[in-house]
């Protein structure tokens, strides 16, 4: 089962590392604990919308690109079969199927080439959501002075 605060958890983990932040300097930037902060981003706990807003506003990203990506790792997830519901033993064609030592499914789905989302089911009714967007080379660049 998808659990929307560990997408969220994600997104704000991937935001505060491409920009090489601590934790430390991310929580005292948003006036959040440290603790509770590793702890959202872990999944653990679902923020409010004021202070997922604050997390945000110090990460410098806007609340709507957080919520858009968010929306659009789960609207992913929800396409997949085995997502929602226990994985089958035997691979879905449509997907590729990587089992480790531990039996668990990891599977890895790319839509429209911009985002690939890789999925790791945990125990029959948990699976973590990766997702990662795959910015275009010959994307357009407009500055203005």
């Amino acid at each position: 089962m998808v659990l929307l605060r560990r997408v969220i958890g994600d997104a704000l983990r991937a935001r505060r590392q491409g920009q090489h932040r601590t934790l430390r300097e991310v929580s005292s930037a948003a006036n959040v604990s440290l603790g509770y902060l590793s702890e959202i981003e872990r999944g653990q706990k679902e923020p409010s919308s004021e202070l997922l807003a604050a997390i945000c506003d110090a990460l410098g990203a806007r609340l709507s690109e957080l919520l858009r990506e968010v929306s659009d790792t789960v609207a992913l997830a929800e396409q997949m079969p085995g997502v929602l519901v226990p994985m089958a033993d035997e691979p879905v064609e449509s997907t590729s199927v990587v089992r480790k030592a531990t039996n668990r499914g990891v599977r890895q789905v790319t839509s429209d080439g911009s985002v690939a989302v890789q999925v790791r089911q945990d125990s029959p009714l948990k699976a973590t959501l990766r997702s990662t967007r795959v910015r275009s080379a010959d994307r357009d660049v407009v500055c203005a002075a």
